[in-house]
């Protein structure tokens, strides 16, 4: 019998010390030993009513795999993972466990809830090493289905529909897989190597993607279907990002943080000038935004040599949407937080280029219709710091592009996908959509969680189920 450990407190994970992973792109974080994952999973107490499984986008049956673990049995704790989870070593790093599985565990009231991301991270990564690829018979069904972006609520739409029987085509508008996993999320929080080795498990049941596929563009959703598609899923994402308004935002220096994050992960802008992708951040940033993707920013721009990275945020820390681990981590690096401070200009140079952004201090107001309170500028307040760059994290929508070339599909006025929230259908019979492209940016988790509730509405409708 697995041994029960009843410390209120997570085994730690080692990590990187903040001085040096600061100037390096490897993993911050180190995973556990199998030693410690044994130790970490003696601390569930494999509650009756379950809540951690409530809590999971995706449903994954939590104290079954932790079971697992406890007894040393990895390979069997990988099996009941991935029986929900397609993606568990993605998952097992970037999920906000925190505000899901782990927020809901019990473990949690008197002192810190179980690691299940830990556990989930450990169990694939040790899956990964060691086990033998496998060989998966799936009977075909003669049906096919077209899937449009290769991002979390694509690939899991995808593979979903595979095990079904289902022939499935992922078309890409990128030359690599993995949207945002492979063009958003930095290579210390979420190694792409990784991120390739999971796609092509889905890839290895039998997926096809075909990337430099721009729906819209190089095919329309109309074509897809005229070439015999049953059904086709929309999981494009959020890609266009939103900006300020604010006089110099055409400066040179002044990038979104999807064109930043891009250059330096799928175009391997750190490597430069080995790798032809520039990437100019000079000594001074500022980083407009306090989500995890300004985070990812500011900590990138700190690793590419910059000496000043700021975060400038019209909220205080509270309202800040980032995870705690990632203000926390940026923190520890260095990076300095000027919240309740919102950017009114960009100044720039003889030539053009950004040198400096003039701010004007907030307070916090009554609620706005985020339920946040609603900054308020201070009068007279206005002050002015040097920068050489300036990325900005506020948000992103999704690409008009689809709803452009797509007559009968019904669209949200920022752009989102309307759907039936039951089965994903939008208002064109046999189109579906999921993920940031539905929600606008949101988490990988949720746009899985929707991806797979697609793939079985899809499986029910052309199956007459």
């Amino acid at each position: 019998m697995a041994k029960k450990n009843m410390s209120p407190v997570k085994v730690p994970m080692p990590e990187q010390a903040p001085d040096v992973r600061n100037k390096n792109f490897s993993e911050v974080a180190l995973g556990y030993t199998a030693e410690m994952a044994i130790e970490e999973a003696g601390r569930c107490l494999n509650c009756k009513h379950r809540p951690c499984v409530g809590g999971c986008p995706v449903n994954v049956p939590i104290p079954d795999f932790i079971a697992k673990v406890a007894e040393g049995d990895f390979d069997a704790a990988y099996d009941i993972i991935t029986s929900e989870n397609a993606l568990p070593a993605i998952c097992g790093r970037v999920c906000p466990q925190e505000n899901q599985c782990e927020g809901q565990c019990v473990r949690g009231i008197k002192g810190e809830p179980v690691a299940i991301g830990r556990l989930e991270r450990f169990v694939a990564d040790y899956h990964m090493a060691h086990a033998e690829a496998r060989k998966t018979e799936i009977e075909k069904n003669g049906k096919k289905v077209a899937v449009v972006g290769s991002g979390p609520s694509g690939i899991t739409c995808a593979g979903e529909l595979i095990k079904k029987g289902y022939d499935v085509t992922v078309f890409e508008a990128l030359h690599k897989p993995g949207g945002v996993l492979s063009y958003g999320i930095p290579e210390f929080r979420l190694p792409k190597d990784l991120v390739a080795r999971e796609i092509q498990t889905v890839q290895d049941l039998g997926v096809d993607i075909e990337t430099n596929v721009i729906v819209g563009r190089s095919v329309t959703i109309d074509e897809l279907m005229e070439d015999g598609y049953d059904a086709v899923f929309v999981g494009s994402g959020a890609g266009l990002p939103r900006f300020l308004g604010i006089p110099g935002e055409n400066l040179l220096g002044v990038v979104s943080a999807n064109e930043f994050l891009t250059r330096v992960n799928l175009m391997k802008g750190y490597k430069f000038p080995e790798v032809a992708t520039p990437i100019k951040v000079g000594k001074r940033v500022a980083v407009v935004g306090a989500g995890n993707v300004a985070m990812d920013a500011a900590r990138t721009a700190k690793r590419l040599g910059a000496e000043e990275v700021y975060i400038v945020y019209r909220r205080s820390e509270e309202e800040a949407p980032a995870r705690l681990e990632e203000l926390h981590h940026a923190k520890e690096e260095g990076i300095i937080f000027r919240f309740l401070n919102n950017p009114a200009a960009l100044i720039g140079d003889d030539k053009g280029w950004v040198k400096s952004m003039e701010i004007v201090k907030q307070e916090l107001g009554e609620p706005d219709a985020s339920g946040r309170r609603r900054p308020v500028p201070i009068e007279g307040s206005n002050y002015t710091i040097d920068v050489e760059t300036v990325v900005i994290a506020i948000g992103q929508s999704p690409n008009p592009l689809i709803r452009q070339t797509t007559p009968g599909l019904d669209t949200q006025k920022w752009g989102g996908i309307i759907v039936n929230e039951e089965t994903m259908e939008s208002s064109k019979e046999n189109v579906y959509a999921g993920g940031d492209t539905v929600t606008g940016a949101a988490t990988v988790i949720l746009a899985m969680g929707a991806g797979k509730k697609a793939a079985a509405a899809i499986d029910a409708k052309l199956s007459g189920k």
